[in-house]
């Protein structure tokens, strides 16, 4: 039977829009009525107004919060109880997938496939694979003297905030509400003021599945009003942070000068992917390092935007790269063929575009892209660009672009592209290209990143913790590692 063909432009028409806040079981606008106006960034359309929640809103939303936690109406119910209630949450999400989908790309302008595939999908495996974890997370009994007992057991740690990018609206969300609901905590999650809207949705349809009223709230808003109440609020217990290094700095000082909340930042990256002479499947490094760094159109913590190529292979490298790049030229997000879609904003493109710049004028050779493109639309585009005879001491080569820019550099000695690939100040991801299984041990123990990929790039599973080294940030999301995160460990001793 064939594959119905969706018109998503007709889609988009159709589609209720509502940018209110959701706290305590109920839409509303922010207390003080201030609103933002939401547009695309595929053509610049008008979304939606969005409530502009500010230090008010979040005292009472956190409020709401803190009463349902106390009050035990998720955190008092059986794990099992809260299981049926994530896997109905997570069905539902299925049930809605391409509503949610579609928010996700009228929103940051990623390709439509590409939020069916992945952000949706994704998001919902994760809630369904805590919601399926926390009915087998044990405690433990500690190997003490005979005449005592001492029993370690994890409690959620009360009301947790959640401040999440734009780049991966649902996905973050997912990675942070979905441990620290299926815990027991209550939730204030901030989407980022240029996505919010399925992570809007995403409340009404944890409602509808049954988590109570005040236990996930969602406050949309700026970042130096709502983020910054929520980081430095009185009654919140935790806050778990994805976005920039510099924002996730000042989280963590206002953590500290407030009531020295748990603060779990994962922030920017500046991966390093090195292809050895010795690679086993060519083809395969070269489909890895062009699809990588144009996915999402660049904007990924995660992506490897320095690529390290053996002196030996590099002009073969390039020829097949550069091959393959016209393959990712923007196209209408709007349309399940394109693969790279806009950016997701003015601001945005414009640092893209510096960045492309700098590389230039640094003395960068350009082979592929540099332009901003189909300005017509009135959306954000910029083709797929490839830089060579890029040093480790560039501007591109040191600072996160978040967009779709490679840098490559060479090397003839492999202890020297390890040395470069670590001076950096981050370590979210890296990778090695190698058939030596001991060279490839050698290089991923002394990578200093918190994954590093051995003849793969982007290999992932909810099973395997995401985070990083350095400024990359600290703690992890996904994995039973989560739960360390939004738990407190309690030992009540007992004498025998």
């Amino acid at each position: 039977m064939a594959k119905e063909t969706i018109n998503w432009h007709d889609r988009a028409k159709a589609l209720t829009l509502d940018g209110r806040a959701f706290i305590n079981g109920e839409r509303t606008w922010s207390r003080a009525e201030r609103k933002f106006d939401n547009l695309s960034p595929i053509d610049g359309r008008y979304l939606s107004q969005t409530a502009r929640c500010d230090a008010a809103d979040v005292d009472h939303a956190v409020a709401m919060a803190r009463r349902a936690f106390e009050g035990g109406r998720w955190a008092g119910q059986a794990p099992a109880q809260r299981k049926r209630v994530l896997q109905k949450f997570a069905d539902l999400m299925m049930q809605h997938k391409e509503e949610l989908a579609l928010l996700e790309t009228l929103d940051m302008g990623k390709p439509i496939k590409y939020s069916l595939v992945v952000d949706v999908s994704l998001a919902a495996n994760c809630i369904r694979w805590y919601g399926e974890a926390i009915d087998k997370v044990y405690g433990e009994i500690a190997p003490t003297p005979a005449n005592s007992l001492a029993l370690i057991t994890r409690e959620p740690v009360g009301v947790v905030a959640a401040i999440v990018p734009w780049n991966y609206p649902l996905l973050m969300a997912a990675w942070k509400i979905a441990p620290a609901l299926a815990a027991g905590n209550s939730v204030v999650l901030k989407p980022s003021e240029k996505s919010p809207l399925s992570a809007l949705r995403l409340a009404e349809l944890a409602f509808e599945a049954g988590i109570p009223a005040g236990v996930f709230n969602v406050l949309p808003g700026y970042g130096n009003e709502a983020g910054a109440a929520l980081a430095l609020h009185m009654d919140v217990d935790c806050i778990g942070f994805t976005g920039s290094t510099r924002t996730g700095k000042q989280i963590i000082q206002m953590a500290g000068q407030s009531n020295l909340k748990r603060a779990w930042m994962e922030l920017g990256g500046k991966s390093a992917n090195i292809v050895c002479a010795d690679c086993p499947d060519l083809d395969a490094a070269v489909a890895a390092a062009v699809g990588s760094i144009y996915f999402n159109q660049g904007e990924s913590c995660n992506a490897p935007s320095r690529l390290f190529v053996e002196e030996s292979i590099k002009d073969k490298f390039l020829e097949k790269a550069l091959a393959m790049v016209p393959d990712y030229a923007p196209g209408d997000p709007l349309d399940e063929k394109t693969v790279m879609g806009a950016i997701v904003d003015s601001i945005q493109m414009k640092t893209v575009m510096g960045y492309i710049d700098s590389g230039r004028e640094e003395g960068g050779k350009l082979l592929a892209g540099g332009n901003a493109v189909r300005k017509e639309t009135g959306g954000f585009y910029v083709e797929p660009t490839l830089f060579d005879g890029v040093q480790n001491t560039m501007k591109i080569a040191r600072e996160e672009i978040f967009g779709p820019v490679l840098s490559v550099l060479s090397f003839t000695d492999m202890d020297e592209a390890v040395k470069q690939a670590n001076d950096t100040p981050y370590g979210l991801h890296a990778a090695v290209w190698t058939s030596d299984i001991s060279k490839a041990i050698r290089t991923s123990r002394a990578l200093k990143a918190g994954t590093v990929h051995v003849n793969q790039y982007d290999g992932d599973d909810i099973t395997v913790p995401f985070g990083g080294y350095k400024q990359s940030g600290n703690g992890r999301d996904k994995s039973l590692h989560a739960f360390d995160k939004y738990t407190e460990l309690k030992t009540t001793w007992i004498q025998v």
